[in-house]
């Protein structure tokens, strides 16, 4: 089924009492003017002890490797030309002082591809954003003017995986297969996972590992992932970011009388809580790693709702 559809019948799902969703604007625990949210956790103490994760001198990329076949939330799309400029004919740049020659590169793209950082300002409800923001105060064609994505300091932190597809003893999670607080709890109990105030909370469902290369139309059209009450547990644990090894973090189709893509409002909008999507935790798992100083310095493109990343785990 094309994610337009899959998108549709969950809007027409979850979408069909938004009135009745809506909710009084609280001001951010960090203070009425905040734009950063859960960034101001970061700490030079939290990233000390983050820094005694790493026993074995050894880094892995969390990102995964992009282009036009990606599958993304429609429209989204990516176009990348490769140019050799003023060389046409096989001309050579002579003015360098030698025969010079060079390739540079043109992208055209949505940044909501691949593994990504969701800012403060991606998902609102009811016109507002994190921090009581109205979209007409923050929401220009030419940027965001609040809570764009080039003012987030580096994210550095511990970071945890919660292995959910081996807690429920498959490799592959199924599409919409979700899970809440009681098996997110068992989880971390079985696998001896803590979650601290400020960690970096990533969840590992075997999606990406197992569909994206077998089945790339269904990897980007449905998911396992969070439900509505699961995302509210998680953001308790006032955690600095919250992601998976899925496009969407949500399970899609979602849990039945849940709100489709509700996680994305509570951590965002309600809680300040950064997500990140399309974590590449499968070789962290197979090695068994669950703890490792998580780091990543987003691209600084001023006004951005999200960022393509490749955070780097260190362990």
């Amino acid at each position: 089924m094309k994610l337009t559809k899959i998108i549709a019948t969950a809007v027409s799902i979850g979408f069909g009492a938004t009135a009745a969703w809506a909710q009084d604007c609280a001001p951010s625990q960090w203070g009425a003017e905040d734009q950063l949210g859960s960034a101001n956790l970061i700490s030079t103490e939290r990233t000390l002890e983050a820094a005694k994760l790493i026993k074995q001198g050894k880094s892995m990329p969390l990102g995964i490797v992009i282009g036009p076949d990606t599958p993304a939330f429609p429209p989204r799309s990516l176009n990348l030309q490769i140019v050799q400029p003023n060389q046409h004919g096989g001309q050579k740049l002579s003015s360098f002082g030698y025969e010079g020659n060079y390739n540079d590169d043109l992208l055209q793209t949505w940044i909501g591809i691949g593994s990504q950082l969701d800012g403060l300002g991606h998902l609102g409800e009811n016109g507002m954003y994190y921090n009581c923001l109205d979209e007409k105060e923050i929401s220009a064609i030419s940027g965001l003017t609040k809570l764009g994505t080039h003012a987030v300091p580096p994210l550095v932190g511990r970071a945890v995986i919660i292995d959910m597809a081996k807690h429920m003893g498959k490799d592959v999670l199924a599409a919409g297969e979700h899970f809440g607080e009681a098996e997110i709890t068992a989880a971390m109990e079985a696998q001896q996972v803590t979650v601290n105030e400020g960690d970096i909370v990533l969840f590992h469902t075997g999606w990406t590992d197992g569909m994206m290369e077998s089945d790339p139309s269904a990897w980007g059209s449905t998911e396992p992932g969070l439900n509505n009450e699961g995302a509210v547990f998680v953001a308790s644990m006032n955690p600095l970011a919250v992601g998976a090894d899925t496009w969407g973090l949500e399970a899609i189709p979602p849990k039945e009388g849940d709100k489709v893509f509700y996680g994305h409002v509570t951590l965002l909008k309600d809680n300040g809580i950064y997500i990140l999507e399309t974590m590449n935790t499968g070789p962290l798992v197979a090695e068994g790693v669950q703890e490792f100083m998580f780091v990543l310095g987003q691209p600084l493109i001023k006004g951005t709702v999200q960022a393509m990343i490749n955070p780097v785990a260190l362990y």
